[in-house]
């Protein structure tokens, strides 16, 4: 048996981090002697932040070198992992957020071992400032310690402070600095260390747990746009505006009251609900819903203003809320979901405001519904995109894994409060967090033609205090300058910013702060960024992922990235050849081992701490394509750059030509197929003699899918708009390219975002997503892009087609869609004959069409709309019959029926 005595002792702990542009680059340096003739195990341990990733671990012993290896994890891993029941490791991480790195090795008798481990984090500022935590638990005095942390910024550093040691909740007395501690400040670098001896260490603590070292700092803003570093091919976009009024919220909170809840849960719980209260703002709507078996709801049906009586019997509901009985997290989401969807379809919700429920619980749901799969898809159903959901987990006894894909799944977030935790603290401080919305529905776009793989650049909310943060990869190093432009909603406006950054100085200026920095990495930190952040997004679409074919996608992605930048994550193991002492006390080679199993291990779960408030995207076919870099929000569509986005409607002719048609005055929806010949053109809107607008459709085949009924199948290639009025111009598009001809011909490709007036038509093009044509001021088109990176044999790149705007076109306007522009239609039951069941039919223009009931999906497949469906090429839905809507050539303006006025 080895006494506490024969342990090896830590000669040196020796930490470096350098944090440049709020990247943090970590190296940690330890070195273990065994004093002892016989060999003994040294144990190497080090906490590091949950968010971060180890990019290296090396041992050094006996002379010898020990390098990691990172690998791939083998899938029954992961499966292991996902079994029900089973405690996540971190699922009771202590506060502050962290992991534990763990490394035991054999050290030969009077030796020494060096372990080396290095990690990296991009800082996530909350609240105004970025936070750097290094954690110092050596467990034993150590001869010499030593902490050194330089940060470098592009922009001034300002409010720099570095806390007293923390500990759990015992804190040292209050703006104390840790003993030694020497801070050097300058304009854009900082420098700060902290190296106490045996003595002072002794002073502090005799167990070797020192406690966190915190320094907190933000950095000096400009107005506008944000920060932008450009180096070797890459750029990052720090994103955080100031001084812009809040955006009044519409907040439920949802109560766990379950028994486990009884004494200091519950009370800490209602001393920050008490405090939250005090912060909401006139403007602001709430409610609250407390669940246990039972579910009350404090104000049934509605939410209520801020005012002070509301405020009074809020505390009065609050003070009254009583722990007892299981916990029913599914009725509780629903109950909340429902009365908030319910409040946002009322007349008293305010367009502009955001929307949000917070929910707290201390359990596992033991009531209603307890499968996982089902309240997530419950709260889908019942969320439905209006509103987010941010959780927060109290103890021990949590669903972690639960709560953390509600929130990602519903554009929130997830924060634990660890058993021990002063929960009514952390409470508040996320409160504080989300409590301030300054924009919703932020998008931001760059030239698309001149970057690539652009990590999420959709957010549903931007807070106070906050930052967004994209980084992506240039596709032109020597282009001069990069266009960005953020739009957002802020209270009742649109905001639209934009800039030309250019490249050449940048790159000049991101290389002269790198040179300030010493860690080597540095060079790449932009590159690094870019990895860290695809990395954490890749995890993030994996665990929100509903097949298990979108899953593997993004795990294969996840873990690429992974293996390229040597990234310790959830999706791969670190293997290090363990040394082994002869018994002549020499070092042996032996096989390789995976730390994993009780050693070096990454967290279980997919995302710790990740808290930046994402945006749920459409899955592309291809995750890496510049089309969900730039993929658009189906419903808005960016017109002009200067003018409030615009929704089309579901009135449209995509896929194999699928023909959708909404019927407004009758609110019903009709939709048919049209079964052509590749080469046919189609008329799809004829308007020729009053608007002066026409549009037509050509048609490509493609093999039919194997299994398919059909022979063949047939997408739109090109779709051309012919304007008459005031002067003849046209546009046609593809989509590789849109060609307009109007003043001037110009020729655009479909890959850049870009927006174009030509007098009679003007375009707008969101880069591999969509085109909108726009007639004058009440005439709009969207055309959707359909394109494949590795298509299959029966995939063609096509277009979609819908109708924005159609108040411009004429009450004559004729052609496969135009005709039902303004037409309304009926829905009656023909009655039972015989055998024969009652059916269907819809009434249009005196006649009588059968259909039956089909769900379509539109808008590159993120919405399902239900249609009355009618068959065999809209026989007696159409005027006439398929054949007659037959155009000549792409140009053809042959007004309806044809072959009176060809053009």
């Amino acid at each position: 048996i080895i006494t506490k005595e024969t342990k090896p002792h830590i000669q040196e702990l020796s930490i470096k981090t350098t944090i440049i542009s709020r990247y943090a680059f970590t190296a940690v340096y330890c070195s273990l002697l065994n004093r002892y003739p016989a060999a003994s195990e040294g144990v190497f341990q080090f906490q590091i932040p949950a968010n971060a990733y180890i990019s290296n671990f090396t041992m050094i012993i006996g002379g010898r070198v020990y390098q990691s290896e990172v690998k791939p994890k083998e899938k029954r891993v992961k499966q292991e992992r996902g079994k029900s029941g089973t405690k996540e490791p971190g699922d009771a991480s202590p506060e502050p957020e962290v992991e534990v790195f763990r490394m035991a090795a054999k050290i030969p008798g009077r030796n020494r071992a060096v372990f080396l481990l290095t990690y990296e984090e991009l800082l996530q500022r909350r609240l105004g400032r970025y936070e750097h935590v290094t954690s110092l638990r050596p467990m034993q005095l150590v001869s010499r310690l030593s902490l050194d942390v330089t940060i470098v910024d592009h922009s001034p550093i300002t409010d720099l402070e570095v806390l007293p040691l923390r500990n759990g909740k015992s804190n040292a007395a209050a703006n104390t600095l840790p003993i030694t501690t020497v801070i050097k400040n300058e304009k854009n670098v900082c420098k700060i260390t902290f190296s106490p001896n045996i003595i002072q260490q002794a002073k502090i603590t005799t167990s070797g747990i020192l406690g966190d070292f915190v320094i907190r700092y933000d950095v000096q803003r400009d107005m506008g746009i944000g920060d932008i570093q450009v180096l070797n091919g890459h750029f990052v976009h720090y994103f955080a505006p100031k001084d812009l009024p809040a955006v009044p919220k519409n907040v439920v909170f949802v109560i766990d009251t379950s028994a486990s809840m009884l004494g200091t849960k519950i009370r800490q719980t209602k001393d920050a609900l008490f405090t939250i209260l005090r912060d909401l703002r006139p403007g602001d709507n709430f409610n609250f819903i407390s669940f246990s078996n039972k579910i009350k709801v404090w104000q049934p049906n509605r939410l209520v203003p801020v005012t002070p009586l509301n405020i009074r019997d809020a505390k009065k509901f609050i003070y009254m809320l009583a722990p007892t009985g299981g916990t029913n997290i599914d009725g509780a989401i629903r109950t909340g979901s429902s009365l908030l969807r319910d409040y946002l379809l009322g007349p008293d919700s305010s367009p502009n405001s955001v929307s949000l429920i917070i929910f707290l619980t201390d359990g596992r749901p033991t009531v209603g519904e307890i499968q996982s799969v089902a309240i997530l898809g419950n709260t889908r159903s019942a969320v439905q995109e209006k509103f987010c959901i941010f959780t927060i987990g109290i103890g021990n006894d949590v669903d972690y894994r639960l709560l953390e894909r509600m929130a990602l799944e519903n554009c929130g977030m997830m924060r634990r409060i660890n058993e021990e935790a002063d929960a009514s603290a952390m409470l508040k401080g996320f409160y504080n967090e989300i409590g301030t919305p300054l924009l919703s529905d932020i998008r931001i776009n760059y030239t698309e033609n001149s970057v690539q793989y652009v990590t999420q650049n959709l957010f549903t909310n931007y807070f106070n205090g906050s930052e967004i943060v994209v980084a992506g990869k240039l596709t032109n190093e020597s282009a001069e300058s990069l266009h960005v432009q953020v739009i957002a909603s802020n209270n009742d406006k649109s905001i639209i910013l934009e800039t030309d950054v250019p490249l050449r100085n940048q790159q000049i200026d991101t290389e002269k702060h790198v040179k300030l920095a010493t860690a080597a990495m540095a060079t790449d930190f932009v590159e690094r960024v870019w990895g860290f952040l695809s990395i954490k997004e890749g995890l993030r679409s994996r665990l929100r992922s509903q097949t298990s074919k979108d899953r593997e996608g993004h795990t294969q992605q996840a873990t690429n990235l992974s293996m390229t930048y040597h990234f310790l994550t959830p999706l791969t193991n670190m293997a290090v050849e363990k040394p082994e002492v002869l018994t002549d006390g020499t070092m042996a080679p032996a096989p390789t081992i995976t730390p994993g199993a009780g050693e070096a291990t990454s967290p279980a779960n997919e995302l710790p701490g990740d808290t930046d408030d994402r945006e749920p995207q459409t899955p592309d076919r291809d995750l890496n394509s510049q089309a969900l870099s730039q993929s658009n929000t189906i419903g808005k569509v960016v017109r002009r750059p200067t003018k409030k986005s615009i929704t089309f409607s579901k009135t449209s002719a995509d896929g194999d030509p699928h023909f959708v048609v909404e019927f407004p005055l009758s609110k019903l929806t009709v939709c048919f197929n049209i079964n052509g010949e590749p080469g046919h053109i189609l008329g799809l809107v004829s308007d020729h003699k009053y608007s002066g607008v026409t549009v037509n459709g050509k048609l490509i085949g493609a093999p039919a899918p194997p299994g398919s009924h059909k022979q063949q199948r047939t997408y739109f290639s090109t779709i051309t708009i012919v304007v008459d009025k005031p002067q003849r111009a046209y546009i046609e598009v593809t989509p590789k390219k849109v060609i307009l001809d109007g003043r001037d011909r110009i020729v655009l490709p479909c890959h850049s975002t870009v927006s174009v007036d030509s007098g009679a038509l003007s375009v707008a093009i969101v880069g591999n997503s969509n085109v909108t044509v726009t007639v004058g001021g009440n005439i709009s088109f969207i055309i959707l892009l359909h394109q494949y990176k590795n298509p299959a044999p029966y995939q063609r790149d096509h277009l979609g087609f819908y109708i924005g705007n159609n108040k411009g076109l004429s009450h004559n306007c004729h052609g496969l869609l135009g005709q039902f522009l303004y037409e309304e239609v009926g829905l009656a039951e023909l009655p039972a004959q015989g055998d024969t069941k009652p059916s269907l039919v819809l009434k249009v223009k005196n006649r009588s069409v059968p259909v039956v009931q089909k769900s379509r999906r539109i808008y590159s497949g993120t919405q399902s709309v239900d249609c009355w469906f009618a068959r065999n090429n809209a026989a007696k839905l159409i005027d006439g019959e398929y054949k007659d809507y037959l155009m000549s050539h792409m140009f053809d303006t042959g007004d309806w029926p044809h072959g009176t006025n060809r053009v």
